[in-house]
């Protein structure tokens, strides 16, 4: 249900995979031992336990492409038996499963979600502990990093988006956006897999890569689907974009409301009404925003020789106890465990 790749950059993928070579990593595994494929489905962050019910022979054959570090997908061409699997830690990755042949169930947050063909599952980051395949089974998957929707989202709004995204769980695969989004997978990892041609076109590589989150976000319901059926606001008048910039400029320095809206060349109240109209926020919890982004990114990009509380000093988080709880409510995790990534 996941692979050791890590998720973890802002922005279009396709624009940072035509900055740099692209890496491809591709792995494949076939066997019958249950330990065996513990290990491959486990991450450092989530442990996976495999077990085969009643102690039943099982089999698998898997195969596996990671795309520049931000997506994998998956062909697991066979499940035989009936596999048994338990996450002993919350994960970080939202898994699309796209069934062909056979059956699965998982334990969602409230309910049983079952998977079966013709019909996708959505399962976010933390939302299943754990899972029964009823061989014989074959799914493509698609894994993405929770951090990586939640930085669409915000770009798509052009403003910080937290939290779960809140995606039903079921996709008709038959027609429609499923049917296109079990094709762009299938021709992801088609094309990736081998010495595939999509290795020797990163932008289109990452282009699809792309499609296939924006399709996701855009055509299956989720806690902002009103939103992103509604016309796209007007652009945000020149001071808001001024004071963002010097926001941007002075995010390690203790600048106050009055310096941001000194810098926009506006009175404190017509800044706060700016942002209010176009940002959905204050200009205050937009700078706390922008710092608390910039710990998560030194936090992901860590040596592991520095600690959180020095992270966290570094951006104006004095209170340590207040930075962890909303770190966690944002990121899903706490500090410390981005730290150990």
């Amino acid at each position: 249900m996941s692979v050791n790749s890590h998720i973890h950059n802002d922005g279009s993928l396709a624009q940072q995979l035509a900055m740099q070579s692209m890496l491809f990593r591709e792995t494949a595994h076939s066997g019958t031992d249950p330990d065996a494929l513990s290990e491959i489905l486990s991450t450092p962050n989530s442990p996976i336990k495999v077990a085969a019910e009643g102690n039943m022979p099982i089999a698998y054959h898997c195969n596996f492409v990671t795309v520049g570090e931000e997506v994998t997908v998956a062909d697991c061409t066979s499940y035989e038996g009936t596999i048994l699997i338990r996450r002993e830690a919350p994960s970080d990755r939202m898994i699309v499963f796209l069934p062909m042949t056979g059956n699965a169930s998982f334990e969602g947050m409230r309910e049983q979600i079952y998977s079966v063909p013709a019909r996708g599952t959505i399962l976010e980051a933390g939302r299943a502990a754990g899972a029964r395949l009823f061989g014989p089974r074959r799914h493509f998957g698609l894994f993405v990093d929770q951090a990586k929707i939640t930085s669409y989202l915000t770009h798509m709004f052009d403003r910080t988006i937290s939290g779960d995204v809140d995606f039903h769980p079921h996709i008709d695969l038959t027609t429609g956006p499923g049917l296109v989004l079990q094709q762009i997978v299938s021709s992801l990892h088609r094309g990736l897999s081998g010495n595939g041609p999509l290795q020797r076109s990163p932008l289109a590589a990452g282009s699809l890569c792309d499609a296939a989150i924006y399709l996701l976000l855009e055509t299956c319901p989720n806690r902002y689907s009103n939103e992103l059926a509604l016309t796209a606001p007007a652009p945000a008048p020149r001071h808001v974009k001024w004071a963002i910039d010097f926001m941007q400029e002075h995010i390690a320095e203790p600048i106050s409301l009055n310096d941001i809206a000194m810098a926009a060349k506006v009175s404190v109240r017509t800044l706060q009404q700016g942002f209010r109209q176009f940002r959905d926020t204050t200009p205050m919890s937009y700078l706390h925003d922008l710092r608390m982004a910039a710990a998560h990114r030194d936090l992901l990009g860590s040596d592991g020789k520095q600690v959180v509380a020095d992270v966290a000093l570094r951006w104006g988080f004095t209170h340590l106890g207040r930075f962890a709880a909303e770190y966690r409510k944002r990121f899903g995790q706490l500090p410390s465990q981005t730290l150990k990534r």
